[in-house]
């Protein structure tokens, strides 16, 4: 007799799931239910601590999960059924795939006993999604269901961070075994944290010594791998200025004289000049990705050398030449290099960037009688003193809202950075304020990308899950108007809006209180509403279609290449 199966439980498949789910610590999950998820849902019936959230489409559950991932630093899970459910995720897989986010996404599957039939609402989503998850993992026997599970968090959480899909037959979730919960992690050939070479390490220490012009280039690593407290002690220690991508705002604070701004396609004139007069370049978490560097053939045109450090090897080298390749976690590098950091010969340099930023500040012309979308970001940092949650969709009031909020803490701003997806924006602030209750979540969309999920502000109204829900309308698909005229002799196509419906009627057929504001005074007395307001509020913001992000980069051209716009 097997005295261990005679202690275990017999249970089904999907019971095993959903302890599997509670043993890893899962605190809510996202979902939408279909026809071969329906054991796992039934299952919940008999567990009322397991927390689901019914979103009201697959794309908003997954990006939910996906704000509560980044906002937290744990594992968001989502659920769906197969075919369209399953399908109607890949969106929000690729998203979490491009920026290294840890996501679980569960998928029902048809039976085992007719994959390959075109069965009703088959899709082999495991074939669709290995481009863009970290692993998959098709579940065919169900004793195999608890060693998956705890795997599947395994590889999501740990190295370079990523999706991992777990893909399960109807049958197989219903099919019984004797539950006991996955001890150890055994998986060949999969390294989750590089062992440091100190050699490249000290050899980065050296060039730093021997630079009169370094600059770090701050990426998301910094802030998923929880290193920003080292990076702070590092740049006292050595003296030297930090640009931070989209992604790594809030890694390094923006308040600290050092910080130049974000760098790139939409960057902060001081950064970009900054990259491009350097001797010494040090990526930290960043792949030097083309919205980064613009012309990979004119970036950092006087780098002696380039310094690269990330938890990917694969990363190395990729875009740009690496000259040092330090491959290790962030945190677990510097914690080394600060034992032996020391300053740099950088005061000559310092006074010189100190000089970028006070003659070209980001700035753009006000206006007393139009709404100024960089005024309405402004306003918002200042309201909330830097201590809330940003999400935002796609396009200029991304943008904006990168370079007028100043950032100072890890995790504050959640954005879709390699896909740029529209739609992201509003769920994923959900989904952060799930995981954050205690704090203030501020959801900064474009009249564009709030239409995409929209259908989810019934999820605020029902479970009274209090985001401040931001709507910049200029009536246009900004960014493409943009683009189209600097780069397209203003040969405008397909970006009018303004058929889009009232968005303070549309807040309130969801049972939302919705408000609107056109000039400054408005602007400042809505917003204080908005944030007196228990619960969630959506504030409509109607500001011009001509206003344009600058700087700019164009495509092709190099980072001092920019255009600075109406202030130029």
């Amino acid at each position: 007799m097997d005295t261990k199966r005679e202690k275990a439980e017999l249970i089904t498949g999907s019971e095993c799931l959903l302890r599997c789910l509670l043993h890893e610590g899962v605190e809510s999950v996202f979902g939408y239910p279909g026809g071969n998820a329906l054991y796992i849902y039934d299952a919940m019936v008999d567990n009322p601590e397991f927390k689901h959230i019914l979103t009201r489409h697959e794309q908003g559950a997954i990006h939910a999960a996906d704000g509560y991932a980044r906002s937290t630093g744990k594992v968001g899970v989502c659920i769906a059924t197969s075919g369209p459910g399953a399908t109607n995720l890949i969106t929000g897989i690729a998203t979490a795939y491009m920026d290294s986010v840890p996501l679980v996404i569960i998928t029902g599957n048809v039976s085992t006993t007719v994959m390959g039939t075109d069965a009703f609402q088959e899709a082999d989503i495991v074939s669709m999604t290995l481009s863009i998850t970290k692993h998959s993992y098709s579940v065919r026997h169900v004793q195999d269901l608890p060693r998956i599970v705890h795997e599947a968090f395994h590889i999501a959480s740990t190295g370079r961070k990523g999706p991992v899909l777990i893909d399960i037959p109807k049958d197989v979730s219903n099919h019984k075994l004797y539950y006991q919960p996955a001890a150890a992690i055994r998986l060949r050939g999969y390294e989750s944290n590089p062992n440091l070479d100190t050699d490249q390490i000290n050899i980065l220490i050296q060039a730093i010594t021997e630079s009169e012009r370094p600059i770090i280039i701050a990426g998301g690593g910094v802030v998923y791998s929880g290193a920003t407290n080292e990076l702070l002690e590092f740049v006292i220690k050595t003296n030297i200025p930090v640009a931070t991508t989209l992604l790594g705002l809030g890694g390094f604070p923006s308040a600290h004289d050092l910080w130049l701004g974000m760098p790139g396609h939409h960057g902060a004139y001081a950064a970009n000049m900054a990259i491009q007069h350097a001797d010494l370049i040090i990526s930290m978490g960043s792949r030097f990705d083309d919205r980064v560097t613009m012309s990979v053939d004119g970036f950092a045109p006087q780098a002696k050398r380039i310094a690269h450090i990330d938890i990917d090897p694969a990363e190395i080298g990729k875009n740009v030449k690496a000259d040092i390749a330090c491959i290790g976690d962030i945190k677990a590098v510097l914690n080394y290099a600060n034992t032996k950091a020391i300053a740099s010969p950088s005061d000559r340099w310092i006074k010189e960037i100190q000089e970028y930023k006070r003659q070209f500040p980001l700035r753009y012309k006000d206006s007393d009688t139009e709404l100024k979308p960089q005024f309405v970001i402004e306003m918002i940092h200042e309201t909330t003193r830097v201590e809330a949650i940003i999400t935002t969709d796609v396009g200029q009031h991304q943008m904006w809202t990168a370079q007028f909020y100043k950032f100072n803490h890890p995790r504050s701003l959640i954005t879709s950075g390699g896909l740029g997806t529209m739609g992201f924006g509003f769920p994923a602030a959900i989904g952060a304020q799930i995981g954050n209750p205690k704090r203030l979540v501020v959801s900064v969309n474009g009249d564009g990308g709030m239409q995409m999920c929209a259908q989810e502000m019934a999820i605020c109204s029902i479970h009274r899950i209090p985001v401040k829900i931001v709507v910049i309308n200029n009536q246009v698909l900004g960014m493409v108007k943009q683009q189209q005229e600097l780069s397209y002799a203003k040969r405008y196509s397909q970006i009018d809006l303004a058929g889009s419906p009232d968005f303070v009627k549309l807040a309130e057929a969801y049972g939302i209180k919705g408000l609107r504001a056109s000039n400054k005074a408005e602007a400042s007395r809505v917003w204080q509403e908005a944030l007196n307001t228990p619960g969630p509020v959506l504030v409509e913001f109607v500001v011009p279609k001509e206003e344009n992000v600058y700087p700019m980069v164009l495509a092709g051209t190099a980072l001092h290449e920019m255009i600075l716009g109406d202030v130029e």
